[in-house]
C-alpha cells in the first residue's frame, strides 16, 4: 500500500482524511484544529485507558474490590468514549451535506472511528509486545494480523468519505 501523507490544507468542514486521522492518532499531543480529529485523539486515549484497566483487572490475584474499581472505570470510560462519539456525529449533522437519495450507511462516522481507535490502540499495543521479544524485527502472526486489520477499516474509512463526498452515501445522524 503506498504511504499517502495527510494534507494539511484541508478545510474544517471537509472529513478528515484517513492520513490525518492516523496522524491524530500518532500524534496525540499534536494540537488538531479539527473537531473530528481532537475527538478522535480522545477516543484513543480512552481506549488504551481501557485496556490498561481491563488488563488490570485480569491480572493473577487481583481482589475482588480491585476488580469492581477496575469495572466502574470502564464503564466510566466507556460514557467518555459515547460523549467523544457523540461530538464526531454531531459534527457531520451541522457539516456534512446529504443527497436524500443516497444510500444509508449502517454506523455513524463516529461509530466508525471508535472502531479504527481501538484497533489503532490493539495494533499498537501488538507491536510493542513484538518489539520487547526475543525477534524485534520479525513480525509475529497476530502483530501483523492487528495492522492488516487496521489497514482494512482505514480503507474502508477512505471509501465511505469518498462515498459521503461524492454524494453516493449518507452518514445516519441521531
Amino acid at each position: 500500500m503506498a504511504i499517502e501523507y495527510a494534507r494539511s490544507d484541508f478545510a474544517a468542514e471537509e472529513l478528515p482524511p484517513p492520513a490525518a486521522l492516523l496522524r491524530a492518532f500518532r500524534e496525540p499531543d499534536a494540537d488538531q484544529h479539527h473537531r473530528v480529529l481532537c475527538a478522535a485523539q480522545r477516543l484513543v486515549e480512552c481506549h488504551a485507558r481501557r485496556r490498561q484497566a481491563l488488563e488490570a483487572a485480569h491480572c493473577p490475584g487481583v481482589s475482588s474490590t480491585r476488580v469492581a474499581t477496575y469495572s466502574q472505570m470502564v464503564e466510566d470510560i466507556d460514557n467518555q468514549r459515547t460523549e467523544w462519539i457523540g461530538h464526531i456525529d454531531t459534527w457531520v449533522a451541522t457539516n456534512v451535506q446529504h443527497r436524500s437519495g443516497a444510500s444509508l450507511h449502517t454506523e455513524t462516522l463516529g461509530a466508525v472511528i471508535d472502531r479504527i481507535a481501538a484497533k489503532w490502540v490493539t495494533a499498537q499495543r501488538s507491536l510493542s509486545d513484538k518489539m520487547s521479544g526475543p525477534h524485534p524485527l520479525e513480525l509475529d502472526g497476530e502483530a501483523h494480523l492487528q495492522w492488516t486489520r487496521l489497514a482494512e477499516l482505514i480503507d474502508g474509512y477512505q471509501d465511505l468519505i469518498t462515498d459521503v463526498v461524492e454524494h453516493r452515501r449518507r452518514l445516519p445522524v441521531w
